[in-house]
């Protein structure tokens, strides 16, 4: 693990859906509302990995993010045609597909049949090794998280309630929960019904 990480990951918490940031898109073309953006743990500028939910209501083109990896899950809508500069084409359908691109790759977003959301993960690929999982929940789930790590749990659809023990509330549907393990590995219970995006952040081996 890379010196420092640790003492710089977010603190564990529920982020509600109604507290995320809307922005503008860095080239103007489109929204995007912001869950969170991890500082980076060299002290440098910008993120080392960011959490967003881009809302495409025309087609356009997408920002480029040198040296980021990027992965995009449809969560509303009718679909979104990815349209690669080098000419790749990559279809997201309902309910939830998703594709993992670079972040420089030059591209396009063409709507299907009118407007969607999707679920935008991106990481500093040279810093930062990152998973996502689609997830029904149903009952109780347990998540370990280690030292150095960050889970988050994004609730696409119902509710979800960690154990008492966790301190964290509960969660509806939208809401973003961020859980680390500064002082050893730890175990978050979550109980619920629905469905949810499991994500793993962890610094890559210097």
């Amino acid at each position: 693990m890379r010196d420092g990480y640790t003492a710089r990951m977010p603190a564990t918490r529920v982020i509600a859906a109604v507290d995320y940031r809307r922005e503008r898109w860095k080239n103007d073309a489109g929204w995007t509302r912001q869950i969170h953006a991890e500082p980076r743990a060299d002290g440098g500028p910008g993120w080392d990995w960011r959490l967003s939910i881009a809302e495409i209501e025309q087609d356009a083109p997408f920002s480029a993010f040198p040296g980021t990896d990027r992965e995009l899950v449809l969560l509303e809508g009718n679909g979104l045609r990815l349209c690669f500069a080098d000419g790749e084409a990559r279809l997201l359908l309902p309910p939830h597909d998703r594709h993992r691109f670079a972040g420089e790759r030059a591209l396009r977003g063409e709507l299907v049949d009118g407007p969607t959301r999707d679920f935008n993960l991106m990481w500093r690929r040279d810093a930062i090794e990152a998973q996502a999982w689609h997830r029904p929940l149903v009952g109780s789930m347990a998540i370990f998280v280690s030292p150095g790590e960050t889970w988050g749990l994004y609730l696409m659809a119902g509710n979800a309630a960690f154990s008492a023990d966790s301190g964290l509330p509960a969660m509806a549907a939208g809401d973003t929960a961020l859980l680390s393990a500064p002082e050893g590995r730890r175990r978050f219970l979550v109980d619920g019904a629905g469905e949810a995006l499991l994500l793993r952040f962890s610094p890559k081996l210097q």
